[in-house]
């Protein structure tokens, strides 16, 4: 079977090592390549794959578009965006892995219960890990950023979700939270970072290059809890192999091999 992971640009990803370890440890010969789609280009593509194809991780431009080529789940309908499509019994199904991935990173770093979150960043990836923390418990979110109208999309997501959320400009300061969530670039928290960690059980900076992050530092000399963006990388690829193949493979296995995978990009 034939898979692969689409996006512009895509091939810095390290989702061709995630997968082909995932292939491995199950026994699997199959195939997976990075292929370059362009904005506009999607449906054409996805409509030339014939029946050897059994999947695609879907990253930027197209995880808003790939809901039209398939059928959705209630997680999909509500962030409005996706990034698997599998072809299964004939028909083709689009599911957001990026959710049940940030939920399994966050777990596998010991996190098993969020009542308070709070979201610096209000983007795609911000909804992904923001619908997680809400399916594990969290009833309170504070969205901070640096717009209120652009944040429209994610305070109507935790409304939507039943949580209690309230917005705050990006520069103010935070209350304490049990988890702490960053979707911003690293560069933005560098003179914040130690005043952030300090108020967060856990923090979860979704940056894996470069790491670590400002946020990242000041957390681990806290003694924070931390998840970063390879723990989300492999945790959403965790899902993915699960739908594709039908096995599921530890998280372990795919972070480590994400971990090495950077290593040698950066050697090259």
């Amino acid at each position: 079977m034939r898979c692969a992971v689409i996006g512009h640009p895509v091939a810095h990803s390290l989702s061709p090592a995630i997968h082909h370890a995932a292939y491995q440890v199950l026994g699997l010969d199959w195939s997976y390549q990075a292929i370059d789609v362009e904005p506009g280009g999607l449906r054409a593509f996805v409509g030339s794959l014939d029946d050897s194809w059994r999947g695609l991780s879907v990253t930027m431009p197209h995880k808003a578009d790939v809901i039209e080529l398939g059928e959705t789940d209630a997680t999909v309908d509500v962030l409005g965006a996706a990034n698997t499509w599998v072809r299964r019994d004939g028909k083709a199904i689009i599911r957001n892995t990026d959710v049940t991935g940030a939920g399994v990173a966050l777990r596998a770093r010991g996190v098993a219960k969020v009542e308070k979150v709070v979201m610096l960043g209000a983007g795609a990836t911000a909804r992904s890990v923001l619908a997680a923390a809400i399916g594990m418990g969290a009833s309170e979110v504070v969205v901070m950023s640096r717009s209120r109208e652009r944040s429209a999309q994610i305070l109507k997501l935790a409304n939507d979700l039943g949580a209690h959320v309230a917005w705050l400009p990006f520069e103010s300061e935070p209350p304490r939270c049990d988890l702490l969530v960053s979707t911003v670039p690293a560069g933005s928290l560098m003179k914040r970072a130690e005043d952030l960690a300090a108020r967060a059980d856990a923090v979860f900076d979704v940056v894996y290059d470069p790491w670590p992050t400002p946020l990242g530092v000041a957390g681990e000399a806290a003694g924070t809890t931390i998840i970063d963006g390879l723990d989300l990388l492999a945790g959403q690829a965790v899902g993915q192999v699960q739908l594709m193949t039908g096995h599921q493979v530890p998280i372990n296995i795919l972070r480590t091999t994400a971990q090495n995978a950077m290593a040698d990009h950066a050697r090259l």
